[in-house]
């Protein structure tokens, strides 16, 4: 499958000034609970468990898991790295007592940042709004791998379609996701993710 530039950016561009405003309350409050059946305090415990204090987030939404999560370290480094500007100002914003670095990179292309590589890098609901197969767009698993020190830990979180439980809710939101180019996870499942993944990483948990 070819992508356009437009595919790239349609997945990444709801995510303006307003809509992160209420992004929290709506995904993190509604959406994660009763639509999606994964709680937002399981997410958070998540990174509470893999976090470093050497991180990158990539994709990082409204940064609420950086600002809430424990890290290792009171002074931890963290790099932010999204294709969204709106995002990227947000989130540093967000977490600016840890003063953290921001990159804005597409992550289906070599992600070139001028650092030492990170202990941990948080992958959080970036996978299924990426164009693509998911053979395809996990090129992006090949970048991120690139900017990690040879024992980090890759963690995180996408929707899939296959090969999980999802709600007659959650058919319906993804379909329209989908139909407005928001998420592109029509052929995302657990079996193709698996496979993606432990073609990268030595010890992969799902």
């Amino acid at each position: 499958m070819n992508v356009t530039e437009e595919q790239v950016a349609a997945g990444q561009a709801v995510y303006t000034k307003l809509v992160l405003r209420a992004y929290d309350l709506v995904v993190l409050g509604v959406s994660n609970r009763f639509i999606w059946k994964c709680p937002t305090q399981r997410l958070l415990e998540h990174y509470n468990l893999h976090v470093s204090a050497n991180h990158a987030d990539v994709g990082v939404g409204t940064g609420y898991f950086l600002d809430k999560c424990r890290f290792p370290s009171s002074t931890p480094r963290i790099a932010l790295i999204d294709l969204n500007q709106n995002t990227l100002d947000f989130a540093s914003r967000r977490i600016a007592r840890y003063k953290p670095t921001t990159y804005r990179r597409s992550v289906l292309d070599p992600i070139c940042i001028d650092e030492p590589k990170f202990d941990s890098v948080g992958f959080n609901y970036l996978l299924h709004c990426l164009p693509g197969s998911i053979a395809s767009k996990s090129v992006a698993l090949d970048r991120v791998k690139a900017l990690m020190n040879a024992n980090a830990v890759f963690f995180g979180a996408t929707l899939l379609q296959g090969g999980v439980r999802r709600t007659r809710l959650a058919k319906r939101l993804m379909h329209l996701y989908n139909k407005k180019g928001i998420f592109s996870n029509e052929a995302d499942d657990l079996d193709r993710l698996s496979t993606e993944l432990r073609k990268r990483f030595t010890d992969v948990s799902l």
